[in-house]
């Protein structure tokens, strides 16, 4: 494959359709199974579509031109409706419109965008863009291999969505509905084996909570955890602090439900001369500040992180129980916060969130249920990040027809 591919703009290779988007606002949208998007995604579900079929849109402005934090470009397919902040377009019969999002997604926007306080790149830079343009053959070649890889990552995102709502169904009915209580009590059908029912007792008794099973306790979420601890940030101006093998996570980063590895590193020495304190695998963050306040995850492998996290260390049974409660608690949480210009949760409040805290045998029991399953999940969010990687790492030199394809579907053929 040749790496002499001609450039051409998108006014050329595309059909735009600028002129058919239509804002609503939201007070005025009306609830439906539609998706509605701007510049980053979906927004809302409406009642109504505008576009069907597959589009490519394109963001027109936003932050997230910079930063790249989501993609700009990503396809919309089906029944949809586009508001302003989107550019749509299509591809022609010069190119694929998926191949287009690949080759724009490899390309740099920066010379394009416009805009000192609010990033945006008109219809008219759009235009100008320029793109590799192979021939339609090379382009479906490329657009199979990528595609490949991205339906692979939707297949493990998508089976991950469903264990954690298998978990979350299990958490809800042992720790929300005391739905084993209600059965050992004769007013629900069984629904687990006899040896876990047992576990369970047959009442529900006044506490300040509500109505929970007889023996349970209602207690602060430390009562489950070896430790919670705030994170630390060494000192910036010391090089040997930083640039080290070991994971620092920052609370922007706690979006991630799973974090497998974090954007920046420290050395042990970082470690012993700072706040920053080492947690291990399987240990719940919280992040405390800003836009994430509330926002949880768990660490794949033992980590630090800033004083804008705090972490909970499970006990040797507790740990699926504290992750998927906290994940419950959530909006509680975040609802704790104060401040006026940020939002702020801090260690005492998260320490001290009360929870309804069952039996050591339960909690154990829980783990054996659902250890395997959460297991399961980061073992699926290791899989989509390698190809993800591979994805990225091949994507723009087969675009640029500097890595011919054979050699892109061994590198495939590799991991898949």
């Amino acid at each position: 494959m040749s790496s002499e591919f001609e450039y051409l703009p998108l006014c050329e290779i595309t059909v735009n359709f600028d002129n058919k988007r239509k804002p609503v606002k939201a007070p005025d949208r009306k609830p439906g199974p539609y998706p509605y998007y701007g510049a980053s995604g979906i927004v809302d579900y409406v009642d109504s579509y505008i576009f069907a079929g597959e589009y490519l849109l394109i963001a027109e402005d936003g932050e997230n031109l910079r930063t790249r934090q989501l993609p700009f470009a990503f396809l919309a397919q089906g029944k949809f409706w586009v508001n302003n902040h989107a550019h749509i377009v299509t591809g022609n019969e010069r190119a694929l419109t998926r191949y287009l999002m690949y080759a724009l997604l490899a390309t740099d926007i920066t010379p394009y965008i416009t805009g000192a306080v609010m990033p945006k790149i008109t219809k008219g830079n759009l235009n100008n863009i320029t793109v590799p343009c192979p021939a339609i053959s090379i382009q479906k070649q490329i657009v199979d291999v990528l595609s490949s890889l991205d339906d692979r990552i939707a297949l493990l995102r998508e089976t991950n969505a469903t264990l954690e709502a298998i978990a979350q169904a299990l958490f809800k009915s042992w720790f929300v509905d005391f739905d084993p209580v209600h059965a050992n009590a004769g007013t629900q059908a069984p629904s687990l084996p006899a040896e876990i029912q047992a576990l369970f007792p047959s009442r529900l008794v006044e506490s300040p909570h509500g109505l929970i099973p007889e023996g349970w306790e209602v207690g602060a979420i430390k009562r489950c955890c070896e430790r919670v601890e705030s994170g630390g940030t060494p000192k910036r101006s010391v090089a040997t602090y930083w640039d080290g093998d070991i994971s620092w996570l920052s609370s922007g980063e706690v979006r991630n439900a799973i974090v497998l590895d974090t954007k920046e590193k420290i050395t042990a020495l970082g470690v012993s001369e700072s706040s920053a304190k080492l947690w291990p695998a399987g240990t719940t963050v919280v992040a405390m500040y800003g836009a994430t306040a509330g926002e949880v995850c768990i660490l794949a492998k033992p980590s630090t992180a800033n004083q804008a996290c705090c972490g909970l260390i499970p006990k040797m049974h507790t740990k699926s129980f504290v992750f998927f409660c906290i994940r419950r608690e959530r909006e509680n949480l975040a609802s704790k916060s104060s401040g006026s210009a940020q939002q702020n949760l801090n260690k005492g409040l998260v320490e001290s969130h009360e929870i309804v805290i069952p039996p050591k045998q339960v909690l154990a029991e829980f783990e054996n249920s659902i250890g395997s399953i959460l297991e399961g999940w980061i073992e699926n969010e290791r899989k989509a990040e390698t190809l993800a990687k591979l994805r990225d790492t091949l994507l723009p030199r087969l675009i640029s027809g500097q890595l011919r394809l054979p050699e892109a579907e061994a590198a495939l053929a590799e991991v898949v």
